[in-house]
């Protein structure tokens, strides 16, 4: 996903509520923006027992309880390719 801002929290939480895992791709929003969405992730998979791996420095994978952690090379090869790139 990639939020516009904070108000598509909403939909991450319940993408990784209902066991999908999420890419939660930052990288179209502010810095202090992106700490948010951050901090969030960070509650939801300690709160539903997921993991979370930072695919790049704005990019992450949050990963539903009970998934196997994908191979994140796989993943960095079939993201998007970033605005700065």
């Amino acid at each position: 996903m990639r939020p516009r801002d904070y108000n598509d929290v909403r939909h991450m939480g319940q993408y990784f509520r209902e066991g999908i895992p999420v890419v939660m791709d930052l990288t179209a929003v502010a810095d202090d923006e992106a700490r948010q969405f951050v901090d969030f992730a960070a509650g939801l998979i300690c709160g539903r027992r997921g993991d979370m791996e930072r695919l790049s420095p704005k990019v992450f994978l949050l990963i539903p309880s009970g998934l196997t952690k994908p191979n994140a090379a796989a993943i960095k090869a079939e993201a998007p390719p970033s605005e700065s790139s």
